[in-house]
């Protein structure tokens, strides 16, 4: 099917299951229950972000994953991408197309003038490269770019690029009927919109921003799919095997790398226009260091080099990262209510080191327990649990057979 193996089409269609079925799965418990308010996930924005942040990891998962050249300063394109896309709402309109394709087209010119540069030099020195470009593009949408007070104030420095009555809109409305500012539409479905069901206890939204953005998420891994599985992407894996060897015979691979590190700028900028897309506000801290090292994390949660990786670990960074930011002290009390006052207060006051504003201690501690025990990521789990449950014994038959057979 579209050009895809058994099990490619298989896993294509697990991923889009789990996305049409995402607000079910991620709602196990009836609303309003204790449970409930900590461990359900099925709001709008959170869900928008899995998906979101899925695309970006696929992304870069084609550069990483395929040629081994781990890039520090990713996140550069996952803002340009979304300061391009707010430009686009407040100059042209609000349909999310026309924003999306420039989000894309500036992060690919963006890209392919980074990586020229940083692919002359590969390991350690290539991602110091990267870094040291992402942090200047940060400063210059901090500082240099976003002065209010110059003439080529582009990114509004650090209250945010963001969309005002006083936009001139080409092809849209610059205010509504009852003098607010546009919302953002996919062909007049506006992409806040959100239909409820609640039945038997449970309240599950469906919302059309991620739906649109889910769809759009599939394609980018179809995309992904057929660069795995092309021989672009086998002469990637070379690159990543052997480099050094193939340049001695004569072969260029910079070409090769170069196609990688655009392709995956590409795909980091679609991520930012379509954060973008579900709030139209841009800012420089999308640029910053520590979201590019976000991103690595998420590809090397989920595993890296696996088609299905990325998905899972910009999942899994993100449903754990909303779970225990949630926990406070209160939530905490009512755990804990059984025991003694003393012991009590004891306990919370070492578990606050790991939940709620100690969110990131906790999962560190859950990346270092992945990276120890599964170092081929979620993906790797997976497959140790399949080998675990389909492990048969040996009949006494086969035994037989297999001694009787002369080894080759």
């Amino acid at each position: 099917m579209l050009g895809l193996d058994k099990k490619d089409t298989r896993l294509l269609i697990i991923v889009a299951l789990l996305m049409l079925l995402g607000p079910f799965i991620l709602n196990p418990f009836p609303e309003g229950s204790s449970m409930a308010q900590m461990f359900n996930a099925g709001y709008p924005d959170l869900m928008q972000r899995f998906v979101i942040f899925g695309i970006l990891v696929i992304g870069f998962n084609i550069l990483f994953g395929l040629t081994g050249y781990l890039s520090f300063g990713h996140a550069a394109f996952l803002g340009v991408g979304s300061y391009a896309a707010v430009w686009m709402f407040k100059l042209l309109g609000m349909n999310i197309i026309p924003a999306l394709l420039l989000s894309m087209v500036v992060s690919g010119i963006f890209a392919l003038a980074i990586g020229y540069v940083s692919l002359r030099r590969s390991g350690i020195y290539f991602s110091i490269l990267t870094l040291a470009f992402a942090q200047m593009s940060y400063n210059l949408a901090y500082s240099v770019l976003g002065n209010p007070a110059s003439n080529y104030n582009l990114t509004n420095g650090e209250t945010g690029l963001q969309l005002t009555l006083n936009d001139a809109r080409i092809l849209g409305e610059s205010v509504t009927a009852d003098g607010s500012i546009p919302v953002t539409n996919f062909f007049g479905i506006a992409m806040r919109d959100s239909l409820e069901w609640d039945v038997g206890g449970w309240l599950f939204t469906f919302n059309a921003g991620y739906y649109v953005s889910g769809i759009i998420m599939l394609i980018a891994f179809y995309i992904s799919i057929r660069i795995f599985r092309s021989p672009f992407g086998m002469m990637l894996r070379a690159v990543k095997s052997n480099q050094q060897r193939m340049n001695y015979t004569g072969l260029n691979t910079r070409p090769y790398t170069l196609a990688a590190f655009v392709i995956s700028g590409i795909y980091a900028g679609l991520a930012g226009g379509l954060l973008s897309s579900m709030d139209p506000l841009a800012g420089a801290e999308r640029m910053h260091w520590t979201a590019s090292g976000e991103i690595v994390i998420m590809a090397i949660l989920g595993g890296v080099g696996t088609l299905i990786g990325p998905i899972l670990g910009a999942g899994f960074n993100e449903y754990f990262k909303n779970i225990l930011s949630k926990i406070n002290e209160s939530v905490l009390s009512q755990w804990l209510s059984f025991m003694p006052d003393g012991l009590e207060d004891a306990i919370i006051g070492f578990l606050y080191f790991f939940v709620g504003k100690g969110w990131q201690l906790s999962l560190g501690i859950l990346f270092m327990v992945v990276i120890i025990f599964l170092p081929g990521g979620l993906v790797q789990g997976g497959q140790k649990l399949r080998q675990l449950f389909s492990r048969k014994k040996p009949t006494d038959d086969a035994d037989k057979t297999t001694q009787s057979t002369p080894a080759e």
